[in-house]
């Protein structure tokens, strides 16, 4: 028997690494539609606007056709549950991702107990990366290509050379 599934994940993606997209790539094999939803993420101050980061997502993906990519504000629970998803995918690189994803795990159930939660790791050799760092990096003039697409590398060099 085949389900249609459509599983969520939720993220800042400022910007979109290749480990975000290991995830979703991966995703796209399990789950009949991936909605990557990019929060507008008040409580941070991002490098690349909401727009600018949903643009870079749909570049890096634009190869997966049972993929969507949305901005959304607000909790993550109310996002999911209005686009019909009925799982979250989360991203774990290490324990300490894992301990505080299994807290959020377990409020968002309690918030949405029709929405699970499951967690993937991206493949080891990508396990180190963060958006932060990759930020970091780049904006110090590190070379960042290894780790991001053409396109989000791209932007990250144009957002550094016009500050």
């Amino acid at each position: 028997m085949s389900l249609s599934v459509t599983a969520i994940y939720p993220g800042t993606f400022d910007p979109m690494t290749l480990g975000h997209e290991d995830i979703v790539r991966r995703s796209c094999r399990l789950f009949s539609h991936v909605i990557v939803a990019v929060a507008q993420a008040h409580h941070k101050k991002t490098l690349f606007d909401v727009q600018e980061r949903v643009s870079l997502v749909q570049a890096s993906l634009k190869d997966c056709p049972n993929v969507s990519v949305i901005a959304f504000d607000g909790l993550v629970k109310d996002c999911a549950l209005s686009h019909g998803a009925t799982v979250m995918i989360r991203g774990v690189r290490s324990v300490t991702d894992y301990d505080f994803e299994v807290q959020l795990s377990g409020m968002n159930k309690l918030l949405a107990p029709s929405l699970d939660t499951i967690f993937m790791s991206p493949q080891a050799h990508l396990q180190s990366l963060s958006s932060t760092l990759i930020r970091e990096i780049s904006a110090l003039k590190g070379d960042v290509s290894a780790w991001v697409s053409q396109s989000v590398n791209e932007a990250l060099l144009a957002k550094h050379q016009a500050k």
